[in-house]
């Protein structure tokens, strides 16, 4: 049920109407408000008008006009005067001069085929021609006043989100209906949405079709979102409470109207037969019921000239029982439609006469909030009965409270729930009123937002996000579409009290987007990507050098257990055999090669299946050479691919083992000395007498094989050098020198250590869009030792701890562009560097930004004023920020015929106006205004065309504030500062003047500017009151005002105060005027009297405007004094007149005996108003008896039990609160049982009461196994 619309009251007593005018001619728009002095807004297109040269703008009193002078076509326009919260809207109609014999109903509007009830100041046309005074008088009479002639403003109060709310409509079956709502969105951060109801909940957007139109505009340039419901070809069952809501973020408001569908009628009369025939003439498949009238044969319709029969009439007096053959005498097919339109007709609503006011037919209360219905009935003493969906309600603690004020009845619901959302009764005996409640629940925020995720294909997904409302119900959308369950249960909702999870079981590519939860109070979006499974690698295969009848396995363990694999020398797929054999258990591969021989040294290659990429390394066979080496035979090492002379470089990557493994011969066995970066051969093993020696000096220093990381060690034909961990300042050149008697052999090995590369630096953020942003960063300082391949750029929001990827494979340039981001999320975005070794650390995260485009334009960029030297600007902000704060604005200027723009100020300013000042008289300058953001400057805003900077000849002209109009009154002593505006350029001449003569600077100080001029009297006398005249002049040209100051004081003291007549009680006195008078009127006296004994002074006679008065109410025996005082604006005369000799009033002769009353004995004996009840009560449960007594004094109380006193008795419990006595006996046994007495005792009798109580022992419970024992 909708709910009803407030009655609004106008702040205007006199609308303005619409009017028609001829070009060239002057219209005045008259409006009157309710109270005087009300500020007044004319407005034109909603901008506010300003008086001028156009328009003149006047205000007396309560009296307000609007003159358009000189109305042209472009004058035609919608026009409103708004006063406080009330806005009344007209038209000026402009018509060409009308050519001699033209015809005067040519102007006569044309009626839209479409009515709407949305602007009832524009329901009615103008007259086609206006009538003349006399006519007017004539037929006033006859005629509604024009303020009823005008359909009634029947809007609502404008004080939610609506500039314009729907009202209640009236449509014929068959026409169409438009319903417009409009919604101001300059103060709103989100475009608003409106949602269409019928009745309580039926939403009408799923509605639209052929019957029903919805449509959405919105004005640039007014920010005005206007929303329209067309209701095509109008069925009766459209009728009804339709509802329009509109919501921004936080912001609600809705509004209630209701459709009135009106039967077609015929265009002679109401022809009930055609009423009620089962056709249709609308042409449409879905109207009207089935007509078989078709099938029947049909005959020449006979010509018949009987006069038209009123059925309506025969049918409203005929009996029931007449009405079937009544109706098949006039061809009325439709029997039981015509029954329920004769039924509906026939009604008559009874007015209630046990209600004065009802219900009204709906409200609304906020979930938590409290709401009262009121009533009022007709008898104050009648009793009310609250129904709720039919059920008696009763008052609960604090929840439902019942009232009842006089002749008003109360219902107040505290803390309403969504239980009481329900339709309510109130009845007295037969008759009753009923409304409905509906309450409405607080929004619903999101507390914890959705974050961004990265995962793999395959893997499950979770968007949880939490709530403020526990059981809320919430709306997922991917990419603007709503999810629902579907049949494969892709997407599944799960609630946790207040946290809402959206799971996604086996993610896939199609899945990537961006996921949003929705709540009635706010959203919240996060994004998803999906990656492709990569095979990671976490020990690749090696390089290796074998001799002979070795052993090679090449090892690589990979991240995926599942993943196969095949192994390839040079290109060809490795085939295992007895001497081959390849291995795989869980992430590990193996390729185990037995016995090498020369032919085994290639390059091995490892593929994993469906991974595009593999793993290489070589075997090296060593070929050692055995030749016949006599005694004393110098050493010599032997190396195939690393001599002195071949580029013998060997790499290995960080964190790996080296291990060089160098044949060496030599008799006797050599002595090995190993050398890094340098040469040497003056280092002799430290015992000659060994038969093996082995050193190592790096960068000069020997180390021996004891040495922890780097060591060396000697077996027959054989030395080897191992680094564990190689680490980068492990890389160089080594040379091994081998020694003995017979002389020496050396040989040089470069080792390069590769690691993975440094972290970059922070990355920068050079700019940002609306969903994107340009971030650079510089290289690392170390590469690695390979060259980089390229970088990963990751992001996440500042508030998360998810990073997300935003490329998979490596971006070579170190400028890249993230887009797919959330404006107004505050984002940090890092960078790893990739060469063929692996992935950095990432690096610092960057500063932090968020995602922002430039503002629109500023609006509105136009010139207020030009002087010889300066130039003012004005314009308004633009009309879209964006979710970042505006900075400022920059103005810039350019001379013409230039391109170079200079700025008018250094930085930028927060005002909408600007004067520029410093400029060159004379030059033609263009002005541009750019509004700046976090994103950077906006598109300007230009002039049209260049400005010449050169002041302007203006006229002079006083602008006197409305309180100077009328004289300015102050007190002596007081400060006197008027302030006067004023214009003219250049600066005009100002001169003030008192009664003819210039001021002089001791009698008042005056000080001008060159748009005001200020008066200022630091302290004021008599002397300064008078009319002070304002001269303001510019050449020739002068203009005047005047202003009157009256400076009052307090007033002199009454003259002649005398006594004219004494008179039993009362005393006549007289006196004169004061002879100062204060320079104001006197406003009154004030009149006093006094007793002679005390002389404590009392007043008689406030503000009393007589010069002479009556003092009554005297008393007898006693003198009085009298004294009066002067009163007028200040106050009250310094000194009053007294009378100068006292006045007795005499006493008389009667005594007053004052009666006798005697004390009433309020005294009685005790008695129970309630007697004791017999009891039967179960053992073990405490038990009460209960009675009251009255009787005073206070009387006092025994409890017996069998005749027996128990009031020690620590058993029983004796209450007594206000007459109302208790007895508790705690947890009673059979033994209790008994009379129990209550006596009541005081100084004028006693009172007894008795009860018996009878204590019932418990029954035992029997369980079902004893009793199928008991059975057998």
């Amino acid at each position: 049920m909708p709910e009803p619309a407030k009655k609004t009251v106008s702040a205007f007593v006199k609308k303005p109407k619409t009017q028609e005018a001829v070009e060239g001619s002057s219209v005045v728009f008259e409006a009157q408000t309710e109270k005087r002095d009300a500020k007044v807004k004319w407005q034109c297109n909603s901008k506010d008008i300003v008086s001028g040269d156009k328009y003149t703008i006047a205000a007396d009193g309560n009296q307000h006009s609007l003159t358009i002078k000189d109305v042209s076509k472009e004058d035609a326009n919608t026009y409103a005067v708004i006063a406080a919260s009330s806005k009344v809207k007209f038209e000026l109609k402009v018509e060409t001069k009308p050519a001699e014999g033209s015809d005067e109903s040519s102007v006569e509007p044309t009626v839209q085929p479409v009515t709407s009830s949305t602007e009832p100041e524009q329901a009615e046309a103008p007259p086609a021609a206006a009538p003349s005074q006399e006519e007017n008088s004539a037929t006033a009479q006859d005629t509604l006043p024009a303020d009823e002639a005008q359909p009634p403003d029947t809007r609502q109060d404008l004080t939610g989100l609506f500039t314009e709310k729907p009202q209640s409509g009236e449509v014929t079956v068959g026409e169409n209906i438009m319903f417009v709502a409009k919604v101001n969105a300059e103060s709103l951060l989100k475009k608003p949405t409106v949602k269409w109801f019928k009745g309580k909940w039926m939403d009408l957007a799923s509605k639209s079709g052929k019957h029903l139109q919805l449509k959405e505009t919105y004005d640039r340039s007014t920010k005005v979102y206007t929303f329209e419901m067309q209701i095509v070809d109008a069925k009766a069952n459209f009728a009804g409470a339709y509802r329009c809501e509109v919501a921004s973020r936080d912001k609600f408001d809705s509004c209630n109207f209701e459709l009135t569908v009106h039967e077609a009628r015929a265009p002679e009369g109401l022809d009930i037969r055609a009423a009620f025939r089962r056709t249709s003439s609308d042409g449409n498949e879905d109207s009207g019921e089935l007509d078989f009238s078709g099938l029947l044969k049909k005959r020449a319709a006979p010509t018949s000239h009987d006069p038209d029969v009123d059925v309506w009439n025969i049918l409203s007096h005929a009996p029931a029982s007449e009405f079937e053959k009544i109706a098949f005498q006039h061809g009325i097919t439709d029997l039981r439609g015509m029954l329920k339109r004769l039924k509906k007709m026939k009604k008559e609503e009874k007015k209630s006469e046990a209600f004065l006011k009802k219900l009204d037919p709906a409200y609304q209360v906020s979930k938590g909030h409290k709401i009262k219905l009121a009533v009022e009935v007709a008898n104050a003493d009648v009793d009310v009965k609250w129904l709720k969906n039919g059920q008696e309600m009763h008052p609960t603690g604090r929840r439902y409270i019942f009232e009842s004020v006089g002749n008003m009845r109360y219902l107040t619901i505290n803390n309403c729930s969504l239980a009481d959302d329900a339709a309510y009764c109130c009845l007295i005996g037969e008759e009753k009123c009923t409304t409905e409640l509906f309450v409405k629940e607080p929004p619903v925020n999101i507390l914890k937002s959705l974050e961004d995720q990265m995962v793999m294909k395959g893997d499950r997904v979770e968007f949880v996000c939490e709530v403020s409302e526990e059981g809320a119900n919430v709306k997922w959308e991917k990419d603007g579409v709503e999810l629902t369950r579907d049949e494969s249960f892709k997407y599944r909702f799960k609630k946790d009290g207040c946290k809402h999870v959206l799971i996604i079981n086996e993610a896939s590519k199609e899945d990537c987007g961006h996921y949003k939860v929705k709540t009635s109070g706010g959203d919240s979006m996060a994004e998803l990507m999906v990656q492709e499974k990569q095979l990671e690698v976490y020990q690749s295969i090696a390089d290796l050098t074998v001799k002979a009848k070795d052993q090679a396995v090449f090892k690589c363990e990979v991240s995926d257990e599942t993943v196969r694999g095949t192994w390839y020398k040079n290109g060809v797929e490795v085939q295992p055999d007895a001497r081959v054999n390849i291995s795989h258990i869980g992430r590990i591969h193996k390729l185990t090669i037995d016995d090498v021989k020369p032919e085994d040294e290639a390059d091995y290659t490892f593929v994993p299946d469906g991974h595009a990429f593999n793993l290489s390394a070589k075997l090296n066979f060593l070929e050692v050479k055995i030749d016949y080496v006599p005694r004393q035979d110098p050493p010599k090492i032997h190396l195939d691919c690393m001599g002195r002379t071949a580029d013998s470089t060997i790499v290995v990557v960080a964190g790996n083992k080296l291990r060089l493994d160098v044949p060496i011969t030599g008799d006797p066995a050599p002595t090995v000395v190993w050398i890094k970066g340098e040469k040497t051969s003056s280092v002799k093993p430290d015992d000659d007498e060994t038969e093996e020696g082995t050193t190592s000096s790096i960068e000069g220093q020997v180390i021996t094989e004891e040495n922890g990381r780097v060591h060396v060690e000697t077996t027959k034909g054989h030395c080897i050098f191992t680094i564990e961990g190689a680490e980068r300042q492990d890389e160089g050149v080594y040379s091994v020198i081998v020694r003995n008697p017979a002389g020496e052999d050396t040989a040089e090995i470069n080792v390069k250590v590769v690691d993975v590369p440094d972290p970059p630096l922070a990355p920068k953020i050079l700019s940002v869009g609306e969903d994107s942003c340009v971030v650079q960063w510089d290289p690392p300082q170390f590469d690695g030792g390979q060259p980089i391949i390229g970088y990963v750029v990751e992001r996440k929001k500042l508030k998360s701890y998810r990073w997300m990827r935003l490329n998979f494979d490596p971006y070579t340039d170190t400028t890249f562009e993230a887009k797919r981001m959330i404006e107004g999320v505050l984002y940090e975005m890092r960078v790893y560097a990739v060469n063929s070794i692996g992935m950095s650390r990432h690096s610092p995260a960057s500063q932090p930004f968020v995602p922002v485009a430039p503002t629109s334009e500023p609006l509105g960029l136009r010139v207020e004023d030009v002087s010889d030297t300066s130039i003012s600007l004005k314009w308004r902000r633009p009309e879209r920020i964006g979710s970042a704060e505006l900075e400022g604005y920059g103005v810039e200027y350019c001379k013409e015929g230039t391109d170079e723009w200079i700025p008018a100020i250094e930085g930028l300013t927060d005002r909408t106006a600007m004067i520029v000042k410093g400029l060159t008289t004379g030059d033609k300058l263009q002005f541009r205004v750019r509004a700046y953001n976090m994103a950077g400057p906006s598109a300007p805003a230009i002039l049209a065309q260049p400005i010449t900077i050169r002041e302007i000849m203006q006229r002079p002209k006083i602008w006197l504030p409305r309180n100077l109009r009328q004289t300015l009154i102050k007190k002596v002593g007081d400060t006197v500062n008027v302030v006067i505006p004023f214009q003219g350029k250049p600066r005009p001449k100002v001169t003030w003047s008192k009664d003819g003569e210039v001021l002089s600077p001791q009698f008042a100080s005056t000080r001008n500017s060159e748009v005001d001029t200020i008066l200022f009297i630091r302290k004021t006398e008599r002397k300064h009151s008078g009319k002070y005249d304002l001269q303001v002049q510019i050449e020739n040209v002068e203009a005047m005002a005047a202003i009157t100051l009256q400076i009052v004081d307090l007033p002199g003291s009454p003259l002649d105060l005398t006594v004219l007549d004494t008179w039993g009680f009362n005393v006549a006195l007289e006196w004169k005027p004061p002879k100062d008078n204060g320079n104001c009127e006197i406003a009154g006296y004030n009149v006093q009297k006094a007793d002679k004994k005390t002389m404590e002074w009392f007043t008689v006679f406030d503000q009393y405007r007589r010069t002479h008065c009556v003092v009554s109410d005297l008393i007898m025996g006693n003198e009085y004094f009298f004294r009066v005082f002067a009163i007028n604006l200040v106050g009250f005369s310094p000194e009053p007149c007294c009378t100068k000799d006292s006045v007795f009033i005499p006493k008389t002769g009667i005594v007053y005996k004052p009666p006798s009353y005697k004390e009433h004995d309020f005294s009685t004996a005790p008695k129970f108003t309630h007697p004791l009840v017999n009891r039967s009560v179960i053992a073990g449960y405490n038990a009460t008896l209960s009675c009251s007594v009255r009787g005073i004094p206070k009387p006092k109380v025994t409890w017996y039990k069998n005749k027996m006193d128990i009031s020690q008795e620590a058993k029983y419990r004796m209450l007594s609160k206000q007459g109302v006595l208790t007895l508790e006996i705690r947890k009673p046994c059979p033994f209790d049982g008994g009379v129990y007495m209550c006596k009541a005792v005081n100084d004028f009798g006693e009172a007894i009461a008795e009860c018996k109580l009878e204590v019932r022992s418990q029954v035992p419970k029997v369980d079902k196994k004893e009793k199928k024992d008991a059975k057998n």
